[in-house]
């Protein structure tokens, strides 16, 4: 693992935090800082990913030949750093980071020519169609029917735990093309426009009680939807290789330094608020130990982050490792909220879920950094299920890993 920082890269980190400095607006990162889940509104976040699109730094993980920047190892290392610490609005992982390695590696020339380049500019908006009502972490169980009539395919069924459906243009769905042999070599790969006739999206409404139009999760129905042929994706019944491919970009994410980012902020509130007796709660050992424990947890996955990261550069995939990442990133993720619950104590009991749309302009009770917590802690228990669930990755990692 080469990670040495070289003068040029100290220049290229400087580069990044003096354009994100100049291109992140203030009201925008408040709106983020305010959210529970990452998300804040659709024009923000295409505001914002077609900004990094015109600098050149959108598709990070993208090969040159499809317009990716070709950061080093370190240089990546370097823009997540700043990125984290400047608290942007993440990308949207849908198209860059998840159906577009499928394209690249199984598509044919024709839809990487017609999809790649409005993914990379954020153009459109894609959402993911995996989960349905009946099939969960059992995906192969799965149901929703894709008959070939001529050339088209006639979709009917339904996915479910949707993330932002409502704002999609387009939404990769596995679909079954046949009942025959083992459940899971008859699914296949589609590319469906959400604009299609018979799709219909219906919003999950969640017990946080999300604003109307901004929900987080849907189930999206199709009913008799015609899907041309040429948006399959390689060949009919290899869905489930591809699926798979793609769930390691989902679980392959670097979690360290956004929690290092929370892990700062949560101590700049430890000095702040106080304990029962007057003093920081900085200065409480006990809660002093757990702000350790997990700052030593956190360098721990920061050094398999990059042993990863320093991987990818030489062109190997993520591999089993992201189902690691995914299970200590989203535990520690979870830590760090429940820390945050502690800290602010009785001002978490106000629920306010409002604070990341644009035109609220309620006073915020006590703190504001006090806002999100509630809905953060409740929102982030989510995090150890989706994806696969930790239960599932471990057993993906005694096998794969551990060869159990």
């Amino acid at each position: 693992m080469d990670l040495k920082f070289s003068d040029e890269d100290f220049v290229f980190q400087q580069e990044v935090r003096s354009w994100i400095k100049e291109n992140y607006p203030e009201e925008m990162r408040q709106r983020a800082s305010r959210s529970a889940n990452g998300h804040v509104n659709k024009e923000d976040h295409i505001y914002w990913q077609q900004a990094l699109h015109k600098k050149g730094w959108a598709g990070l993980n993208w090969p040159a030949e499809y317009g990716g920047p070709e950061f080093t190892a370190t240089q990546r290392y370097l823009y997540d750093l700043e990125m984290a610490s400047a608290g942007t609005l993440h990308v949207m992982p849908f198209g860059q980071s998840m159906v577009a390695p499928v394209i690249m590696e199984y598509g044919s020339q024709e839809q990487k020519d017609r999809f790649l380049p409005d993914i990379l500019a954020t153009n459109v908006w894609w959402c993911q169609g995996y989960s349905e009502p009946g099939a969960g972490s059992d995906l192969a169980s799965l149901g929703t029917k894709a008959v070939l009539d001529g050339d088209h395919y006639v979709v009917n069924g339904a996915k479910t735990w949707n993330t932002l459906g409502q704002y999609a243009d387009w939404i990769f769905c596995l679909v079954r093309t046949s009942s025959d042999g083992i459940r899971q070599m008859g699914i296949s790969f589609l590319l469906i426009d959400m604009h299609s006739p018979g799709i219909e999206v219906k919003p999950i409404v969640t017990i946080d009680g999300p604003p109307e139009g901004h929900q987080e999760i849907n189930e999206v129905h199709f009913a008799d939807v015609r899907v041309p042929v040429g948006n399959l994706v390689g060949e009919e019944g290899k869905g489930w290789t591809y699926a798979k491919y793609l769930l390691e970009f989902e679980r392959g994410n670097a979690y360290s330094h956004g929690l290092k980012a929370s892990l700062a902020n949560l101590r700049t509130i430890a000095a702040t608020e106080r304990s029962s007796d007057g003093t920081p709660l900085s200065e409480d050992q006990n809660f002093q130990k757990k702000l350790n424990q997990i700052e030593i947890d956190i360098h721990a996955m920061e050094f398999t982050e990059l042993r990863i990261l320093s991987s990818l550069s030489t062109g190997a995939n993520v591999g089993p490792e992201s189902s690691l990442l995914k299970c200590r990133g989203t535990e520690l993720q979870q830590a760090l909220t429940e820390l945050m619950t502690e800290a602010v104590g009785n001002y978490m009991i106000p629920f306010d879920n409002t604070g990341s749309l644009k035109g609220v302009n309620f006073e915020p009770i006590g703190p504001e950094y006090a806002s999100s917590a509630a809905p953060s802690y409740f929102n982030t228990r989510k995090v150890s299920i989706y994806a696969g669930s930790n239960e599932i990755q471990r057993n993906i990692m005694a096998k794969m890993v551990l060869g159990l």
